[in-house]
C-alpha cells in the first residue's frame, strides 16, 4: 500500500490535488505554515484514525473534505472523510472507493458510505493482515482490539518533533499503554506470534503481575508481624519504666495459634489490667494561711530592720558629733582658750573674771561653751538607752527570722508533698498513655491465618505461572523467532548507520523491541540511544531504524504500508530554525547559508539510493524546508517549492464561517 494522491475539498465544492510519485522519492519544499506537515495527519487521518489531528487554523477553516488515494498493487482505494464540525475533532465517517484506476470524485459526489471499521478492515484485509485479536488476560478489565491497518502507522510517520529525538523512537511511542500495543501488534504483523501466542504470553504477564503483587502482600505482612513483635517487646519495656507490673516474662512472640496467646500478648494484656494509685495532696487553704502567715512575719521583720537602721544612723550621728565637739574642747583647753580650768580657776590672762562679766563678747563666748557643755553632757546620758532600743529591736528581729524560718519549713514539707503528688500524677499519665498504646498494638494484630492465607496464594499462583511456562512450547519458538527478526533488521540498520558517519559508527546497532530504541552494541558496555548525543546522530539512528524496519518487511512480505513520511528532517543540520525556515524554497539562500550542506545533501542521497536500490519502489515522502539546487533532488520535487501561495490550500477558498 503506497499513497497515490492527497485531496483536499473546499467548503464551496472546489478540489486541490496533490499528486505523488507511488516509487521513489517525493519531495515537498516550501516556507513555513503552508501545510506541509498536515499531510501526514491528513493521511493518517484517512487510514481510519477518528481523531482529526490536523491543527485548529487555516486547513481546518476552509477544508470541508480529506481524501487520500492509496495504491495497491492491483487496485487503488479512495477514502475520504469529512472536517469534524468547528469545535470537534473525532468523525468516523467515510467514503469508500474501489477501483483498478480511480477516477477522483468531485465535491457533490462525495458522500460517506461507511466509517472507519470499514477502512481498516478494506484496506487491511488488501495488505494481508492476519484476522487476530489481541487476547487480554483471564479477569482483566480491558478488552482485546483487532490488529488493522491502524497499528501499521507507527511505522509510516515521523513527525518534526520525532524524527530526531532522542526519548522515543516509534510514532506516537509517548502516548499511554500505546507501547505495549507496539510490542504486541508488531509481533502480529511480523509474523512472530499468532494468536495462540498472544493469548498464552498476555496470560503469563498477568499471572506474574498477579504473582508479583501477591509476593508483596505476604512479604509485608511477615514484615509487619516482626515489627509488631518488635513493639510488643518494647511496649512491656515502656510499661516496666513506667511501674507497670506484669508477672510473665514473655517467651513466645507471634500470633496466637490453637487458641493459646502467647506470652508477648497475655503479658500485654494484664498489662491493661492495671490501675494508678493515688497520693493525699494538702488543702490548698491551709497552704494559703502559710503563705499568708510568712508574708505577715517578712513585712513585720522589714518594718523592724528598718527601725534598727533608723536608730543606728541616729547613734553613729550623735557619736560623730560628740567626737568632734570633744576634740574641739580639747583643742582650745591645749592653749587655755577656756575660761576656766579643769580645776574651775579662772584662767583668761586678758581678761580678769569680774570683767569678763562685764564684756558683752566675753559673756556671748561664756554662753556658747556652756551651751556645748549641755549637749555633750546629754549627748553623753542618751547612749544608754539608745543601746537598749536596739538592743530591743535586734531581739525582735531575730524572733521574727525564727518564726518565718519555722514556716517555710512548713511550707517545704507541703511543697514536697505536693511534687511528690504532681511525680505521681504524671507517672500515671505516662501509664495511662502506655495503656491506649498496649490497647491499640492489640487491637491491630492481624488474624492468624492472613499470612497463611497469603502463602497459599504465593504458591498456587507460582504453581498456574509454572504450568504456563511448562504447556507454552511455542513461546520458545517465539522468542527465537523474534530474535531473527530483530537480528535481521539490526544488521541492514548497523549498514545505514555506516553510510550517515553516525557518532558509534563503527559499532554494531540493535532495534531494541523490548524497550522500543535502538541501542548501541559497545563491547561491554552498550549504548541506548538515550544515552547518544548530538541530533545528527539521533536523526541517523531514527532513519536507519525505520528504513532497516521496512526493508525487512519489504524482504519478507510483512503486511505493512510500502511508504514512509518525514517531516524536516534536515533541520538538525541548520544552525538554527530561524535560518533552516529562511532557506524555505530557495536553492540560492540554501547555497549560502552557513549549515552543513554536505551532511544534509548525504541524507536525501541515502534516502534516494534506498529507494533505487535497496528497496526498489519504495515510496518516500519528505516535507522540507531546504530546497538543493541538484538535478536528483529537483527531480524529487512532486510540485513547486509551496511559497504561499501557492500552498496546501489556496488563499481564496472560503471559511466555513462564509
Amino acid at each position: 500500500m503506497k499513497i497515490a494522491s492527497i485531496h483536499i475539498y473546499s467548503h464551496d465544492g472546489r478540489r486541490r490535488d496533490v499528486t505523488l510519485n507511488p516509487d521513489g522519492l517525493n519531495i515537498i519544499t516550501g516556507l513555513a505554515s503552508t501545510g506541509k506537515s498536515s499531510l501526514s495527519d491528513i493521511v493518517e487521518y484517512c487510514m481510519g484514525e477518528d481523531v482529526c489531528k490536523i491543527a485548529e487554523g487555516f486547513i481546518r477553516e476552509k477544508v470541508s473534505w480529506f481524501a487520500v488515494t492509496f495504491q495497491f498493487p492491483h487496485e487503488q482505494v479512495f477514502v475520504a472523510k469529512p472536517n469534524p464540525k468547528p469545535g470537534q475533532v473525532q468523525c468516523s465517517l467515510a467514503m469508500i472507493m474501489r477501483g483498478k484506476q480511480i477516477q477522483t470524485p468531485d465535491f457533490n459526489a462525495l458522500k460517506h458510505n461507511g466509517g472507519d471499521e470499514l477502512v481498516h478492515e478494506l484496506l487491511s484485509s488488501l495488505l494481508g493482515i492476519p484476522e487476530t485479536k489481541t487476547p487480554v488476560p483471564e479477569r482483566s478489565s480491558r478488552t482485546g482490539y483487532s490488529v488493522n491497518v491502524k497499528h501499521t502507522a507507527f511505522y509510516l510517520f515521523q513527525k518534526q518533533g520525532l524524527v530526531a529525538s532522542k526519548e522515543l523512537l516509534f510514532y506516537r511511542q509517548a502516548e499511554e499503554h500505546l507501547p505495549q500495543t507496539i510490542r504486541d501488534t508488531f509481533a502480529v504483523l511480523f509474523g512472530i506470534s499468532n494468536v495462540g501466542d498472544m493469548e498464552t504470553e498476555a496470560n503469563r504477564r498477568a499471572t506474574q503481575r498477579e504473582l508479583k503483587i501477591a509476593q508483596k502482600e505476604l512479604k509485608l505482612a511477615q514484615e509487619t508481624e516482626d515489627a509488631l513483635d518488635t513493639r510488643g517487646l518494647s511496649l512491656l519495656a515502656e510499661a516496666r519504666t513506667v511501674g507497670i507490673p506484669f508477672n510473665n516474662s514473655p517467651v513466645r512472640v507471634g500470633p496466637s495459634t490453637d487458641g493459646v496467646e502467647s506470652d508477648l500478648v497475655a503479658s500485654l494484656r494484664e498489662v491493661l489490667s492495671w490501675r494508678p494509685g493515688q497520693v493525699a495532696l494538702m488543702a490548698e487553704n491551709e497552704m494559703a494561711k502559710l503563705q499568708a502567715r510568712r508574708s505577715n512575719l517578712r513585712t513585720e521583720r522589714r518594718q523592724i530592720l528598718d527601725q534598727i537602721a533608723s536608730a543606728q544612723r541616729y547613734v553613729k550621728g550623735a557619736s560623730d558629733f560628740q567626737t568632734e565637739a570633744q576634740e574641739q574642747r580639747s583643742r582650745l583647753e591645749s592653749i587655755n582658750a577656756l575660761p576656766r580650768s579643769s580645776t574651775g580657776a579662772w584662767q583668761w590672762p586678758f581678761l580678769k573674771e569680774e570683767d569678763a562679766r562685764m564684756d558683752g563678747f566675753a559673756q556671748s563666748l561664756m554662753a556658747e561653751l556652756s551651751v556645748l557643755d549641755g549637749e555633750l553632757e546629754h549627748v553623753g546620758g542618751a547612749r544608754p538607752r539608745l543601746d537598749e532600743h536596739l538592743a530591743a529591736l535586734t531581739d525582735r528581729s531575730s524572733r521574727l527570722k525564727d518564726a518565718i524560718r519555722e514556716v517555710e519549713v512548713e511550707l517545704n514539707a507541703a511543697v514536697l508533698s505536693d511534687e511528690k503528688a504532681a511525680v505521681q500524677e504524671d507517672a500515671n499519665a505516662s501509664a495511662l498513655k502506655v495503656q491506649g498504646r498496649v490497647s491499640f498494638y492489640l487491637d491491630s494484630l492481624n488474624p492468624s491465618n492472613a499470612i497463611s492465607v497469603l502463602k497459599l496464594k504465593v504458591e498456587r499462583l507460582q504453581a498456574k505461572l509454572d504450568q504456563i511456562n511448562q504447556s507454552a512450547g511455542a513461546d520458545d519458538d517465539a522468542d527465537a523467532r523474534m530474535e531473527s527478526v530483530i537480528t535481521h533488521i539490526s544488521s541492514t540498520m548497523t549498514s545505514l548507520v555506516k553510510e550517515f558517519k553516525a557518532f558509534f559508527s563503527e559499532f554494531p546497532f540493535r532495534l531494541d523491541m523490548r524497550n522500543l530504541t535502538v541501542v548501541v552494541q559497545r563491547p561491554g558496555n552498550p549504548v541506548p540511544m538515550i544515552r547518544t548525543g548530538g541530533g545528527a546522530n539521533w536523526l541517523a539512528y531514527h532513519i536507519s531504524a525505520l528504513l532497516a524496519l521496512h526493508h525487512y518487511a519489504s524482504e519478507n512480505h510483512i503486511p505493512i504500508p510500502r511508504f514512509l513520511m518525514l517531516d524536516q528532517p534536515t533541520q538538525v543540520y541548520f544552525p538554527s530554525q530561524t535560518i533552516y525556515e529562511s532557506v524555505a524554497g530557495d536553492t540560492e539562500k540554501v547555497k549560502r547559508v552557513d549549515a552543513d550542506l554536505e551532511a544534509a545533501k548525504k541524507l536525501f542521497e541515502t534516502l534516494l539510493n534506498y529507494t533505487k536500490a535497496l528497496v526498489p519502489g519504495f515510496q518516500l515522502i519528505v516535507t522540507e524546508h531546504a530546497n538543493f539546487a541538484e538535478d536528483w533532488f529537483q527531480d524529487a520535487l512532486v510540485e513547486e517549492p509551496w511559497m504561499n501561495p501557492p500552498a496546501l490550500v489556496p488563499q481564496d477558498w472560503p471559511s466555513w464561517e462564509k
